[in-house]
């Protein structure tokens, strides 16, 4: 009995090493997990992200063409409401989805920008359709749907932790004739 006593703390020592190697491969694996999880969420919330900017973009490139058409906007490629009122209800039920995956997987901060910056590509769409000839009004929906692309953007690099981008503030070719 005197041998397996003398060899009990060797033992107990071989036990707590292989214990304590078992906790730290453990613990190794549910730190490497739980990175690679939130790397993929962050992945995937980037997409959505940015599906939800692209759907809503197609729908204010169809506003800027029509707004040409009725001489509020210089945009190179006018387009009649009777002609862009089949892409524009194409471009809503583009984004509505998007907007659903934005509202599942979406920081509260950067869903309320996007209602903001929707609000104005939807005031900008019934400026539209209500054939509004208002250069100076069209100037005001683009400055606020500028301000609300770019609001929405600086609420998608600060979710995803992303340097600070550019405002895509170019500057806008003025109104032909008047």
């Amino acid at each position: 009995m005197s041998g397996f006593v003398q060899q009990l703390p060797a033992l107990i020592g071989v036990v707590l090493g292989a214990l304590g190697s078992y906790l730290a491969v453990v613990r190794s694996d549910r730190a490497r997990f739980g990175r690679e999880q939130a790397a993929r969420w962050e992945e995937r919330r980037l997409s959505v992200y940015s599906d939800y900017a692209q759907a809503l973009k197609r729908s204010v490139v169809l506003t800027y063409r029509v707004a040409a058409h009725l001489g509020n906007d210089p945009h190179p490629h006018p387009m009649a409401l009777a002609e862009a009122e089949p892409l524009l209800a194409e471009a809503t039920d583009g984004r509505d989805p998007a907007g659903e995956a934005l509202i599942m997987l979406g920081s509260r901060q950067v869903v309320d920008r996007a209602r903001v910056w929707v609000r104005v590509v939807m005031d900008m769409e019934a400026f539209l359709r209500a054939g509004t000839v208002d250069p100076k009004a069209w100037q005001g929906l683009l400055e606020r749907q500028r301000a609300g692309r770019e609001g929405y953007y600086t609420a998608v690099r600060e979710d995803l932790a992303l340097p600070p981008g550019h405002p895509a503030r170019w500057p806008s070719m003025p109104v032909s004739g008047g």
